[in-house]
C-alpha cells in the first residue's frame, strides 16, 4: 500500500517516462499511458494497486474529456455535414453494435460455454464502434488530408461517434439491471435525462453568458479558472444526483459554454486538467490488463484484433460506397477508422464496472483494442498503397485526373505552378493575372477546386508533393513554382522532387518563421518568405513612412533586410507563451545575460569563450547604459549585459560559458 503522495509520484514519474518513450517512437501518448498502466499494475510489476481512489480521480479525466467534446459541439458544423454525420456516422455505429450482438448470439449458439448475453454484446459493440479521434485526426493533419473527400467522411463519422457516447453512457449501466425491469429502467433514465437536459439547457443558456461576463469583468485569471471548474464539476454533480453519469453533465456544460464568446479561452484553460487526468484514466485502464492471461491466449487476442478491424473496415467502406463515394475514397475511409478508440476504453470500463462483461473476455478485448491502436499509424501511413493494390479502378481514376490536368496545361508555357490554392495561393494568382502572367494551381480540397474551377480559375485537384502531379502540371515548361502552404515537411518533399525533375526551376517557399529558413534554402529554395518576419517588415515600413522617413530609404532598408536573409531580425526575446509554442526550443531566440561579480566571462575576450562553438553568437553588448557592437577581441567587464542569439540549447550553453 502506498500513501497518497507516493502513489501520485509513482504515477507521474512512470507517465513521464512512458510518454517520452512513445513520443520518441512517434506514437500517440495515450498508448504510453496504457503501457505504463500494464507495467505498474497488479498483474505485472505490482508497483501500484488498482485502488478505488485512483479510479475516482481517473473518472475526472473522462469528465473533462466529455466537457471538451461538448465545447467543440457546433450546430453549424453538424448542419453542414448532416448527411455524413447522421447518415454515414449513424449507420456505422448502429450496424457495428448490431453486428456485435449477432456475433454474440452466434457464439453462444455454437459454443454454449462461451455465453455472451445480448446486453454484453451491446456494450462490446458500442465500445468497438468507436475509433480514435486523437490518432486519426493527427495523422490526417500531417498528411494534409483533412479536407480531402475521404477526410471529410472520416471527420463526419468521428463526430457522430463522439455524440453517440452520450446516450451509450446512459444505456450501458441501465442494461445491468434486472431484465424484467429494463423497459422501466430505460424509460426512467430517458425521462431523467430529458428533464435534466431541459433544465440545464433552458436555464443554463440564459445564465451562462451573463455569469461568465460578470466573472470576466473582475479581470482575474484565477477567478476565471475557479469558475470554469465550478461550472464543469457542478453540472457533472447535477446529472450524477439525477442517477445519470458525471460525463453527461460535463458534456452539457461544454455545450453551453461553446455558445459564448469565451469558448477558445476556456478550451485552452481546461486542456492541462483534461490531459493530465485523462492520462491517469488510461493508466488505470492499462492496470486492468493481465499480461499473463493475454499471452496464454495470444491466438484469441489476435483473432479479436483481426476480426473487428476487418469487420469495421468492410462495414465502413461498404457504407461509404453506398453513400456515393468512389472505391478509393471508401477504402481510405474504412482503413482510417478500423481501429479502436479512446471512448471505446471509457465504455468498456463502464461495462466492466457494471458486471456486464465476463472478466476473461474483458481482458482479451482490452488487449486487442490496444493492439489495434498500435497498428493504426502503420495502416494509415500505407493507406495509398493498400488502396492502389485492391481498388481496381483507383489507378484508372488517378490516371484520368492526371491526364485531365496534363491536357489543361499542355499548351501552357512559362507559367507559374502554385502549390496550394488557399488564401495565399489565390492572392498570388490574382496578382499574376493582373500582370498577364500565366499560372496553374494544385490543391487537395475538392470543394475549393470545384468552386474555383466553376469561376474560371486554372486549378486542379492534385498533390504538389507527388511526382506525377508536378509532371502533369508541366513542371518542365514552368518558369517558377511557389509553395503557398507553410508546412516545412511537405515543402521539403516538393523541393526534392523539383531538384530531380527541373533543378534549374526557381522555387519560392512560404514558412511560418525563420526557424526552417536555412533548412529550406539548403534543400534548394530560391527564396523563403517567413510570415512572421515579413509582417514585421511591413509593420515597420508603414510606421517609418508615417513618422516621416523618406519612402526611398524605407524601401532600401526593407530590401537590405531581405538581402541579408533577415539576419538583423532573426531571433527575438521569448516569453512564457513563446516557450509553450516551442516545446523543443528549436526557434532562434535572443537572451540577455548579465555578468555579475565572479562570472566566468569577466576579463575574457569573446574569442576566448568560444560561443560560436556551441552555436551561439553575440549580437549586442550593453555597457554603462549604452549599446556597443562587440568584436571577437572585445573584453567583457563586470556589469556588462551580453545579448546572445541561437536556438534554446545553444543559448543555454552560451550562458553557462559566460557565467
Amino acid at each position: 500500500m502506498h500513501s497518497g503522495l507516493e502513489l501520485t509520484l509513482l504515477l507521474l514519474g512512470c507517465a513521464v517516462l512512458g510518454v517520452v518513450a512513445f513520443r520518441m517512437l512517434h506514437l500517440p501518448p495515450m498508448l504510453g499511458y496504457l503501457a505504463v498502466g500494464v507495467l505498474i499494475g497488479p498483474h505485472a510489476l505490482a508497483l501500484a494497486d488498482d485502488s478505488p481512489a485512483t479510479h475516482a480521480l481517473a473518472e475526472f479525466g473522462v469528465v473533462f474529456l466529455m466537457f471538451s467534446i461538448g465545447l467543440e459541439f457546433s450546430l453549424a458544423q453538424f448542419k453542414a455535414m448532416r448527411k455524413i454525420v447522421f447518415g454515414l456516422g449513424l449507420a456505422q455505429v448502429v450496424l457495428t453494435i448490431a453486428a456485435a450482438m449477432l456475433f454474440g448470439q452466434l457464439a453462444s449458439y455454437f459454443s454454449p460455454s462461451l455465453h455472451i448475453s445480448w446486453q454484453a454484446a451491446f456494450a462490446l459493440g458500442g465500445a468497438l464502434a468507436m475509433s480514435s479521434t486523437a490518432i486519426v485526426v493527427k495523422l490526417l493533419t500531417e498528411r494534409l488530408e483533412l479536407e480531402s473527400e475521404h477526410g471529410r467522411r472520416i471527420i463526419g463519422i468521428l463526430l457522430f461517434q463522439d455524440l453517440a457516447v452520450v446516450p451509450l453512457l446512459i444505456l450501458i449501466p441501465s442494461l445491468a439491471r434486472n431484465p424484467e425491469d429494463l423497459p422501466a429502467t430505460l424509460g426512467l433514465a430517458a425521462v431523467k435525462a430529458a428533464a435534466v437536459l431541459a433544465l440545464l439547457l433552458f436555464f443554463g443558456q440564459k445564465l451562462m453568458r451573463r455569469w461568465f461576463t460578470v466573472v470576466v469583468k473582475r479581470r482575474s485569471q484565477e477567478l476565471f479558472m475557479l469558475n470554469l471548474l465550478l461550472v464543469t464539476l457542478g453540472s457533472a454533480w447535477i446529472t450524477e444526483q439525477a442517477g445519470l453519469s458525471l460525463a453527461l453533465g460535463a458534456f452539457v456544460a461544454g455545450m453551453l459554454i461553446s455558445e459564448t464568446q469565451y469558448k477558445h479561452q476556456v478550451e485552452e484553460d481546461i486542456k492541462p486538467f483534461r490531459d493530465v487526468l485523462l492520462g491517469l484514466f488510461f493508466i488505470t485502464i492499462g492496470m486492468l490488463l493481465n499480461l499473463e492471461l493475454v499471452l496464454r491466449h495470444w491466438w484469441l487476442v489476435l483473432l479479436l484484433l483481426v476480426l473487428p478491424v476487418l469487420l469495421k473496415f468492410a462495414l465502413i467502406a461498404g457504407l461509404a460506397k453506398l453513400f456515393g463515394a468512389s472505391d478509393g475514397v471508401s477504402m481510405r475511409t474504412g482503413i482510417a477508422l478500423a481501429q479502436a478508440g479512446e471512448f471505446g476504453f471509457v465504455l468498456l470500463n463502464l461495462a466492466s464496472g457494471s458486471k456486464l462483461i465476463d472478466p476473461f473476455l474483458m481482458q482479451l478485448v482490452l488487449a486487442s483494442m490496444v493492439l489495434s491502436m498500435l497498428v493504426a499509424p502503420l495502416l494509415i501511413a500505407n493507406m495509398d498503397k493498400i488502396v492502389m493494390k485492391f481498388a481496381s479502378n483507383e489507378w484508372m481514376m488517378q490516371s484520368l485526373a492526371l491526364t485531365q490536368l496534363a491536357t489543361r496545361t499542355m499548351k501552357t508555357q512559362k507559367h507559374v505552378i502554385i502549390a496550394g490554392f488557399g488564401r495565399s495561393g489565390q492572392s498570388l494568382a490574382t496578382l499574376l493575372s493582373e500582370e498577364k502572367l500565366q499560372w496553374y494551381a494544385l490543391d487537395l480540397d475538392p470543394e475549393r477546386v470545384q468552386e474555383a474551377r466553376a469561376a474560371g480559375a486554372n486549378v486542379s485537384y492534385g498533390d504538389a508533393a507527388r511526382r506525377e502531379s508536378l509532371i502533369a502540371a508541366g513542371i518542365n515548361r514552368a518558369s517558377a513554382l511557389v509553395v503557398t502552404f507553410a508546412d516545412t515537411r511537405l515543402a521539403l518533399k516538393v523541393l526534392h522532387l523539383v531538384h530531380e525533375l527541373a533543378p534549374e526551376l526557381p522555387v519560392i517557399v512560404r514558412s511560418h518563421d525563420d526557424s526552417d529558413l536555412d533548412t529550406l534554402k539548403a534543400a534548394g529554395a530560391t527564396e523563403v518568405v517567413p510570415e512572421a518576419l515579413e509582417s514585421s517588415l511591413m509593420l515597420a515600413s508603414h510606421a517609418l513612412v508615417m513618422l516621416g522617413v523618406p519612402l526611398r530609404r524605407v524601401v532600401h532598408r526593407v530590401q537590405a533586410a531581405r538581402d541579408e536573409r533577415y539576419a538583423a531580425l532573426r531571433g527575438w526575446f521569448v516569453g512564457a507563451s513563446d516557450l509553450a509554442d516551442d516545446p523543443e526550443h528549436s526557434h532562434v531566440r535572443l537572451h540577455s545575460v548579465s555578468l555579475r561579480e565572479g562570472a566566468a566571462g569577466v576579463g575574457k575576450a569573446l574569442i576566448e569563450l568560444g560561443l560560436e562553438q556551441v552555436g551561439a553568437e553575440v549580437t549586442t553588448l550593453r555597457r554603462g547604459g549604452q549599446n556597443i557592437d562587440p568584436g571577437l577581441d572585445t573584453v567583457l567587464r563586470e556589469g556588462d549585459v551580453v545579448v546572445v542569439r541561437g536556438d534554446g540549447d545553444a543559448v543555454a550553453r552560451a550562458e553557462e560559458r559566460l557565467l
